[in-house]
């Protein structure tokens, strides 16, 4: 059965009163099956943002509850706070994660919506992927007017809830759900109070841009003249040049800016079918998927810029927080650092380690540990709050934690040598791989390449032994649980004709499970192995031997990979997939035996040569 797992971010109006923000989480958490990965409040904002994850049913039963409390301990009518917002729970989002599609969370967010405004009598909004209108699509059109101006809002004919009553709940306001990409809410701190500062730099950022000026007096841009529209002069707003119509203007900004100015306008409320003639112009800003605004943080005493990367694969971290280092020296400012507001995904934050490590003309192909720590240490994640990698990254490699990679050497030789059949030869075929990939990793890393061209190469070589080690390290605990899960299937009833016939299935469900763990093994093992052999070819001479023993440990990789995929198959009467499996072996041997001799050839000759010079 294929897993399906579901995360929902619910924001909660109350970021002061942990008493009240516990009666929300316990709510939540009360439903089997669903995990709370994270409670992140704020004093300034107050708000809460609440992060669970669990099969759709369950994370929209936890979702209700917590919506439900909400409108229970809430009261919409004393809440004050930095950050915009509508509702009690201002806003609930379905991020797939697993199994699920999309459409599956917008659906999830209907099913809520329904449920909160027939039970609750809670008027509620639909947005993004689940938006019941184009125009409905964006969070901050539906926002718009917050709390504040909901109860004329609601008394619109263009504005009637998706779900409940057209009626205001001042204790509560509204709900607004929906379906969504992974959003991540980033923080970037100034070394200002001023939330001038944050606000000019956070215009200049996100998609929707800003009013457009000329005429700057200081390094701010918010100190020029605002541009209008008029008959004859249409001035852009990423230029000097003005134009004599507003298609011209379109062409221009198409053209040369790469943006449509009819599309910025509409996210600036201006509809330009109709008559531009005396409205602002407008400059478009740097980024897309990129939503930012500026406040005071008086926690902190620093000012911030407030953005959503609403969609992390077009617009990173690092492509905002270095636009805006070079935008704040220009204006005499510093960025002191940056904070994560919830979780991050597992991947962006390791290409932001990767990333700053090629900067800093270091490999970027190191312990994956090593490249997160860059990471926090390059982006100041830890300048207003400590930054825990282990609590606030969502979908770290996978480990085991009781496994036996966490023992130290003695343990782990202490443990192979006791009296139970595992861990047994698969699982040091696995280690032995893992070890000659990190010995190419090692030379390739400490190599001082002498050209491109050796450069090139032991850059490939790092790339290739640090994705292998990491697959073997997990190997070496697979191959246990492998083994351990077939024995599980021995041990099932067999007393009636249908215990047998499962009993049977598992066990050859859990061979094949255990073929091909050692399969993967040889094969990984076979790219430890040319990783090897690059570094005994383009690294340091004085590292010939780091690389031949990584060549031969990614050989006994290999070869024992290949025995354990035989010694499991004398047990499986599936002739054609034991013949497959046969082949593959074979042929997976006879290329690592050709590997292991032509580079033995060659290294020992490097070495003879070396020793009679």
């Amino acid at each position: 059965m294929t897993l399906r797992v579901v995360e929902c971010v619910p924001n909660f109006s109350e970021g002061r009163d942990m008493a009240r923000i516990k009666a929300i989480t316990d709510a939540m958490e009360s439903v089997a099956g669903v995990r709370l990965l994270d409670v992140d409040p704020g004093a300034d904002t107050n708000r809460t943002v609440v992060t669970i994850v669990g099969d759709p049913d369950g994370v929209v039963e936890a979702a209700f509850r917590g919506i439900k409390k909400a409108s229970e301990v809430i009261d919409m009518r004393a809440h004050h706070g930095s950050h915009p917002r509508m509702g009690a729970c201002d806003v609930c989002p379905f991020i797939p994660v697993e199994g699920v599609s999309m459409e599956d969370c917008a659906e999830l967010a209907r099913r809520l919506g329904k449920r909160v405004g027939h039970e609750l009598k809670i008027p509620v909004y639909l947005y993004e992927a689940a938006a019941s209108k184009p125009e409905r699509t964006n969070l901050a059109v539906v926002r718009k007017g917050e709390y504040e101006g909901l109860e004329e809002k609601l008394n619109d004919p263009n504005w009637l809830p998706d779900f409940g009553p057209a009626t205001f709940i001042p204790t509560f306001g509204a709900l607004i759900t929906g379906a969504r990409e992974f959003l991540i809410a980033y923080n970037i701190t100034l070394n200002s109070r001023d939330k001038a500062h944050a606000t000019d730099i956070a215009f200049e950022l996100r998609e929707k841009g800003r009013v457009a000026r000329r005429g700057q007096t200081t390094a701010f841009y918010s100190s020029g003249k605002e541009l209008y529209y008029a008959d004859g002069c249409f001035p852009c707003g990423n230029c000097n040049e003005d134009f004599v119509t507003f298609t011209a203007l379109a062409e221009h900004c198409k053209a040369i800016h790469g943006y449509d100015i009819k599309v910025l306008l509409s996210l600036n409320d201006i509809n330009a079918d109709k008559d531009v003639i005396g409205k602002k112009a407008y400059k478009a800003g740097l980024f897309k998927a990129c939503k930012a605004i500026g406040w005071y943080v008086d926690t902190y005493k620093r000012a911030q810029l407030s953005i959503n990367l609403t969609n992390y694969k077009t617009t990173s971290m690092v492509d905002v927080l270095e636009a805006t280092r070079r935008i704040a020296i220009d204006r005499g400012l510093v960025v002191t650092g940056s904070e994560i507001v919830g979780l991050v995904p597992f991947k962006p934050l390791f290409d932001a380690g990767q990333f700053y490590l090629q900067q800093q003309g270091k490999s970027q192909y190191v312990p994956t540990a090593d490249v997160l720590e860059n990471a926090v240490f390059s982006m100041g994640l830890s300048d207003v709050a400590p930054f825990e990698i282990d609590k606030k990254v969502l979908g770290l490699p996978k480990t085991y934690p009781n496994g036996l990679m966490v023992m130290s050497a003695i343990e782990l030789v202490t443990e192979v040598s006791r009296d139970t059949p595992a861990p047994g030869g698969g699982s040091i075929a696995a280690l032995a791989g893992a070890l000659g990939a990190s010995l190419a990793s090692m030379v390739a890393n400490l190599t001082k390449a002498k050209n491109s061209e050796h450069g090139s190469h032991l850059l490939k070589s790092a790339e290739i032994a640090h994705r292998v080690k990491d697959a073997l390290i997990l190997a070496v605990d697979e191959d246990t649980s492998a083994f351990n899960a077939y024995m599980d299937a021995r041990r099932l009833p067999q007393s009636t004709p249908e215990e047998k016939a499962t009993r049977e299935a598992a066990m050859l469900d859990g061979l094949k499970v255990a073929v091909n763990v050692p399969f993967q093994t040889a094969t990984l093992s076979l790219e430890a192995m040319k990783a090897a052999a690059i570094v005994v070819e383009h690294g340091n001479p004085a590292s010939i031997t780091d690389g031949l023993v990584g060549l031969q440990m990614g050989f006994a990789g290999v070869r024992g990979g290949i025995w354990n995929v035989l010694i499991n198959l004398k047990d499986i009467s599936d002739t054609a997939y034991n013949n497959e499996m046969k082949a593959k072996c074979s042929e997976l041997l006879i290329k690592a035996q050709k590997l292991l001799d032509d580079i033995v050839a060659s290294g020992d000759a490097k070495l003879e040569k070396m020793l009679t010079q």
